[in-house]
């Protein structure tokens, strides 16, 4: 975790947080408690911030620092409204092409679909507070720094954000092997948004219900499936043949 991108102690995390700071992630020392902690667990809930408790080793490798048991990271990037992400974009006369993940957890995944996207001209990601990977040096190097030129917009549960692009005319497809339907049999030419699912349990079924289509990309080897980085590679070009 670089230096830059990182808070330590308590105080200072929930000053961060409340001043409106970009904080991915907290990593919480197991077992430590009082009147502060209690503070700082209160001001996570109230602002859906992402974070999980660890051993104090792990603390003391990610800073030689006084921790006081409690190490934030910060994203080195800022988020973009889902609204005026989609507004501006249909309003730049381009045809929107939007990628929606679905709880991405590893960062080299995160960053290697980033730079997919920034190469395929994808016009801006969409991921969930909780649940997603952080932008951090991992994501950051694996993007080759594609995750400055990409727009994205970070939202509190996928399902309304579904909503709100089918209202605002975009189709939304899901990168799911629980179809009969293949990736080149259908259409990606108008408005869309591509969702793909985290690594171990594919997408949400109950994101899979409200979607507009299902596809699949066809599998002729004995494993049965792709990791999704090169999944989603394979979608996005999909589309870029489709549009070219």
């Amino acid at each position: 975790m670089e230096k830059e991108h990182q808070i330590f102690g308590i105080r200072a995390i929930i000053e961060a947080i409340q001043a409106g700071k970009e904080v991915d992630k907290v990593f919480i020392q197991k077992d430590i408690s009082g009147e502060l902690m209690k503070d700082l667990m209160k001001v996570m809930k109230r602002a859906n911030i992402n974070f999980s408790y660890v051993p104090v080793e792990k603390l003391n490798r990610l800073t030689p620092n006084n921790h006081q048991g409690a190490v934030a990271t910060i994203s080195p990037i800022g988020f973009i409204d889902l609204e005026h992400l989609v507004e501006s974009t249909i309003e730049s006369g381009k045809k929107p092409l939007f990628l929606i993940l679905d709880q991405i957890s590893d960062a080299r995944n995160f960053g290697a679909i980033i730079r997919t996207a920034e190469c395929t001209g994808v016009n801006g990601i969409i991921i969930q507070k909780a649940g997603s990977a952080p932008v951090n040096g991992d994501t950051v190097k694996t993007s080759a720094g594609a995750v400055f030129n990409v727009p994205i917009s970070k939202v509190e549960h996928i399902k309304d954000a579904i909503f709100y692009l089918q209202g605002s005319g975009i189709k939304t497809v899901a990168a799911t092997e629980k179809t009969d339907q293949n990736i080149y049999d259908i259409s990606l030419t108008e408005p869309v948004a591509i969702i793909m699912g985290s690594e171990d349990r594919g997408i949400n079924p109950s994101v899979l219900k409200i979607v507009d289509e299902k596809a699949k990309l066809p599998m002729f080897g004995t494993i049965g499936s792709l990791n999704v980085s090169v999944a989603c590679g394979a979608f996005l070009y999909e589309a870029v043949r489709q549009r070219s």
